[in-house]
């Protein structure tokens, strides 16, 4: 748990930090899956979270000069918080870039954290930027339909170029 959790009992969140490496990217996942796991959170909302810090880390690693990422994953009732907080040193703020052909090999990683989160954004850490995701414990979004609100644009099927996703074969 965090620390100000176990202060004040809250709501459980796991904190770790990784070397700023591509093979941390896989490490985060399989971390993230565990935690979940043994918080019973389902499978689709343990793939869901795996997915997304995935994309950030990766983010995290490719965009900034870190040496580390701090990755934190919080759960309250229905909700899963991650927050993957860099050193800094990078190019600005992170946005989603827009449409990209099918063939494309980069470039998704904020359109699908868009996609699958009920809201996401962006905080100065102070030493870096701490870019976060909420999602929704049940694998569905909260009203039943639409993604919830959001912090950035919601992006459809089309923003992915036909892409399609096998979470099955994700994990390295």
């Amino acid at each position: 748990m965090c620390a100000e959790d176990r202060a004040a009992a809250a709501e459980p969140c796991v904190t770790f930090t990784l070397a700023a490496l591509p093979s941390s990217v896989g490490r985060a996942r399989r971390l993230t899956r565990d935690r979940l796991s043994s918080l019973a959170v389902g499978d689709d909302a343990c793939d869901t979270a795996a997915l997304v810090v995935s994309e950030l880390v990766t983010n995290a690693i490719v965009h900034t000069a870190s040496r580390t990422v701090v990755c934190e994953i919080r759960t309250e009732a229905d909700t899963v918080r991650i927050a993957i907080r860099d050193e800094g040193c990078g190019s600005g703020v992170p946005r989603p870039t827009g449409l990209r052909g099918p063939d494309e090999e980069h470039g998704r990683g904020l359109l699908l954290v868009s996609a699958v989160s009920n809201a996401w954004g962006v905080q100065d850490s102070g030493t870096g930027l701490s870019v976060w995701a909420e999602l929704p414990i049940a694998g569905c979004p909260p009203d039943g339909g639409a993604f919830g609100a959001r912090t950035e644009p919601a992006f459809g099927a089309a923003a992915f170029g036909g892409m399609g996703l096998d979470l099955d074969n994700f994990d390295d």
